[in-house]
């Protein structure tokens, strides 16, 4: 019975201690949050549209992404050349076949990009003989501009997941040596008569 108890209670402080840092989705995101209405995201975000392409922009993740479409069919656009303009800052969009948008990841436009404000950006396609411009506004407001920064899981996490994993081996084998020295006891004072 002793063993029994023994091994059910390493079997839950295991099953605790493994659970919580499983605890993010593939792209990061938090599982265990509480589910909210719809698929929003808190991340700038903007739209801008032509008579010939429509354009749904977000800066989140280190990078500034962007996916394209034509207006009258709704199908991407692929391989185009794009380019952004902040400002003074020009920065190349190359596509991603993989996720199947355009990215910029220059350091420094992201670092102006990702300021509080409003950013008036001007998109340029040039897509086989076929070119525009579209403009639209990023609304970055403070509590977007620290995201990023502050979602980071470093190191402290892991110390934290470290230290309860051995509080919960420490735990368990407490009660597994006092389980055993109980039974010792009465095997000596049987033993002895």
């Amino acid at each position: 019975m002793k063993r029994l108890l023994l091994l059910g209670g390493f079997a839950l402080t295991t099953g605790i201690a493994l659970a919580s840092p499983g605890a993010h989705g593939p792209n990061g995101e938090h599982l265990d949050a509480a589910p909210t209405a719809g698929a929003t995201s808190s991340a700038p975000r903007f739209e801008a549209k032509s008579e010939d392409y429509e354009l749904v922009g977000r800066l989140q993740g280190g990078e500034f992404s962007m996916f394209i479409n034509r207006f009258a069919t709704n199908e991407p656009v692929d391989q185009a050349k794009v380019e952004v303009e902040l400002g003074q800052l020009k920065a190349p969009a190359p596509y991603h076949s993989d996720q199947g948008d355009y990215a910029v990841a220059d350091e420094k436009f992201l670092a102006e990009l990702g300021k509080k404000g409003s950013h008036a950006l001007v998109i340029t396609i040039l897509d086989g003989k076929e070119s525009d411009l579209l403009d639209g506004t990023l609304e970055v407001g403070a509590t977007q501009a620290a995201a990023e920064a502050t979602h980071a899981h470093g190191d402290e996490n892991a110390l934290l997941f470290g230290a309860l994993a051995i509080a919960a081996l420490a735990a368990v084998g407490g009660l597994g040596w006092l389980l055993g020295r109980g039974s010792n006891s009465k095997v000596a004072k049987g033993g002895a008569q």
